[in-house]
């Protein structure tokens, strides 16, 4: 078949597909442009402190608009229930963070990170009481980034800090980045999310079109030439089949 493919007006055909082809990937490419030039930014106010329970309910999944989102909750904390996270960071430092158990007014457990310190050394006395928190409102983790058989947990998980707290009821399914650290703590930086970006998906459809149609223009020479070797083939088999006698 490749002896047919070396042939002047085969080699002919290809270099015409492979210009179809060229042509078709400029098209493809700048469709493509086109769809990133036209894309959206989704504007959402994540830094204006709101209620949490205005954009969050409890046993409810966390919604696009409650991650991330600057909230203010009140609450009392529940004595006992702090637990230690290792192998994190805080502005490129390792260390610990510290999470404590906060019943919010409307009796929903919420886990709290209040704080970040060096690696081992522990939690400091921390106040008790009633709380009124702002912070930034973040998704939980999976608890299987824990390392259970090394004994250290590393995951800032709802559903492994539940099991973990003596008194549950309903629970927030994110958990709060507190802005302000209490003494003893230093604050965990956690930064706004960033925007959600939108695609024209017209003219991203119409790229992926265009490079099929340049593909096609490449197997369709393949398709002819192999038709015609296959035309050959079956003029030379029945050129060598003898021809019975009358």
């Amino acid at each position: 078949m490749w002896r047919i493919a070396r042939r002047p007006k085969w080699i002919a055909a290809l270099l015409l597909a492979l210009g179809v082809a060229a042509a078709f990937a400029a098209l493809g490419q700048w469709q493509l442009e086109r769809s990133i030039e036209a894309a959206t930014v989704v504007e959402r106010d994540t830094e204006t402190p709101v209620p949490l329970e205005s954009v969050a309910e409890p046993q409810e999944v966390m919604t696009s608009d409650a991650s991330g989102r600057t909230v203010t909750v009140e609450g009392t904390w529940v004595e006992g229930d702090e637990v230690v996270v290792t192998g994190r960071e805080s502005g490129g430092e390792p260390g610990d963070w510290v999470i404590r158990h906060l019943v919010t007014s409307d009796g929903a457990s919420l886990a709290v990170v209040v704080g970040f310190v060096a690696p081992g050394a522990g939690i400091p006395d921390l106040p008790l009481g009633e709380a009124s928190l702002v912070g930034r409102y973040v998704p939980s983790e999976s608890p299987q980034q824990s390392d259970f058989e090394a004994g250290e947990r590393r995951a800032i998980a709802v559903a492994e800090l539940i099991n973990l707290w003596r008194d549950v009821d309903l629970v927030y399914s994110g958990y709060l980045a507190v802005a302000d650290a209490p003494p003893g703590l230093e604050e965990i930086a956690a930064p706004p999310p960033e925007a959600d970006v939108e695609l024209n998906l017209l003219n991203l459809f119409y790229a992926i079109e265009w490079a099929l149609f340049g593909g096609f223009a490449v197997y369709l020479w393949w398709r002819l030439v192999k038709d015609e070797f296959e035309k050959e083939q079956a003029a030379l088999a029945e050129a060598s089949t003898p021809s019975e006698p009358a």
